[in-house]
């Protein structure tokens, strides 16, 4: 073994024994949660909310950044060129699988620059019409997209967002030619269905629940596997026709690749023992989702399904941003 070898050895036993004093040693100060959205948002909730329980838990603080632009894109390539100590985390949801399809200059891999820690959440959107609409379910509502192709319009909170996403899937499955019409943000989308502009929207279940129950808006289904316990007479599009058809907003925690074992368990244990408890349980079903807390195993699974899925989705709508 030559000099140069040796050193090359050294050099990796030193940085395998500093990773692990580390990780025994975590977390010494505070653990900064990276938000790649504005304040208010159902993300930026999530992690305050993640966060402070964390903080409790752990006895140092966390502290909530919100670093927004691109669609999440500008936060997300913080965290991926962060030290990979466990003290810079990213807080997220679907954008961070379609932002890098739809934008060509995303500069990351979220398969490849990041550790999951663990899916935190899912928060279904609900198939929503507008009460003129001669449809009382999710057949009927196919049947009338399939006889008036290019004349069902469906509002979107702009280019490539869930609910424009969660529409695009639903034509594809149907073979429907509905016409996604995009609007700066989900505030401007729900005007335009609540005066009838455009007939339909994929709208998150928090804000559809009160338009559901004041009866602004006819509820057709929800997008998961799973009926939502805010509506539990409500069934999901899957099991109303649509066999196999899912589409959620997700929350997630990531860190950087590379980050030491250690330091995720630890994250993943916090966050897994977190999310189960009763308090939040009861949160997440207040405001439409679901509280998971899954292992890191499967919260790296759920990404790559979502990847694939939605990456096909974009290329068959053609909905890319240079």
């Amino acid at each position: 073994m030559n000099r140069h070898t040796v050193r090359g050895v050294l050099a990796t036993l030193l940085l395998c024994a500093a990773g692990s004093l580390n990780a025994q040693n975590y977390p010494a100060g505070p653990v900064r949660f990276l938000v790649p959205f504005p304040a208010g948002g159902g993300i930026d909730t999530m992690g305050r909310i993640l966060g402070q329980k964390l903080s409790e838990a752990i006895g140092k603080p966390v502290i909530v950044e919100n670093r927004a632009g691109a669609n999440g894109l500008l936060g997300s390539r913080f965290v991926a060129r962060a030290p990979k100590d466990g003290y810079t985390l990213l807080v997220n949801g679907v954008n961070f699988v379609t932002a890098p399809v739809l934008f060509k200059n995303a500069e990351f891999d979220p398969l490849k620059d990041f550790d999951p820690v663990s899916l935190l959440a899912l928060a279904p959107n609900i198939l929503v019409v507008h009460p003129s609409l001669p449809v009382k379910n999710v057949r009927e509502f196919i049947a009338l997209a399939r006889a008036k192709p290019g004349e069902v319009l469906f509002a979107g909170s702009d280019s490539g967002s869930t609910p424009h996403l969660a529409g695009e899937l639903f034509k594809t499955l149907t073979h429907t030619k509905m016409v996604h019409v995009p609007y700066r943000g989900t505030g401007p989308a729900i005007t335009a269905i609540l005066s009838g502009e455009v007939s339909t929207m994929f709208m998150p279940a928090l804000t559809a629940l009160p338009l559901i129950q004041s009866g602004r808006v006819r509820a057709l289904g929800v997008t998961t596997f799973e009926r939502l316990p805010a509506l539990p007479d409500l069934p999901t599009v899957s099991e109303s026709g649509l066999k196999g058809y899912q589409s959620s907003q997700w929350y997630g925690l990531l860190a950087p690749a590379g980050t030491p074992p250690d330091i995720l368990n630890f994250l993943n244990g916090h966050a897994a023992k977190i999310m189960q408890t009763p308090d939040m349980k009861e949160r997440m079903k207040n405001s439409g989702s679901v509280a998971v807390g899954s292992t890191r195993e499967a919260f790296a699974k759920h990404l790559q399904i979502e990847f694939t899925k939605w990456a096909k989705v974009i290329k068959a709508s053609g909905a890319t941003v240079d």
